[in-house]
């Protein structure tokens, strides 16, 4: 299983996400899971997933803890992508991906030391069309533990090769 997605994947999933203003974001805590609406990044979707939040926050702190996330999306299509979160705090990531919107949802400015990137390497996503039927599964990377990604449904399971 090869750890990058074809050209013809990450077309479909950024088709699929991109005029989706919200997603949702599942984190893992000592309770259960939790899951908060976060603001979809505006930059062309190439395998990862960027979100802006603070320091000062519950996601933040859980995803220190559990790597693991799930985003879902809902627009024409259904979306959910299954992935690992890391904390970034590159200053020029931050203000690359900055934009007048995250300003005034945030009332501060990329260099704010607070203000980190949440980035999300994809490792496997469904959607359905119509709200009816899962039309794929994709896995796009093998766990940083070795175990290959198999799903134990009848969805239908593309396998990247090498």
């Amino acid at each position: 299983m090869s750890n990058m997605m074809t050209q013809d994947q990450i077309e479909t999933l950024r088709e699929l996400i991109k005029e989706v203003d919200t997603a949702m974001l599942t984190t893992a805590t000592e309770e259960g899971l939790v899951s908060r609406p976060m603001r979809t990044q505006e930059v062309e979707f190439d395998g990862d997933l960027w979100f802006f939040t603070k320091k000062e926050t519950n996601k933040y702190d859980e995803i220190l803890h559990n790597q693991d996330v799930n985003v879902a999306y809902a627009g024409k299509s259904y979306v959910s992508v299954r992935g690992r979160a890391e904390i970034v705090e590159d200053l020029d990531k931050k203000k690359e991906l900055w934009s007048k919107v995250y300003e005034k949802i945030m009332q501060t400015s990329y260099d704010d030391p607070n203000v980190i990137l949440i980035k999300v390497k994809v490792e496997a996503a469904e959607y359905w069309e119509g709200g009816n039927f899962i039309k794929s599964v994709v896995f796009f990377y093998k766990r940083m533990t070795g175990q290959s990604s198999k799903t134990a449904d009848i969805n239908e399971t593309l396998e990247l090769n090498s």
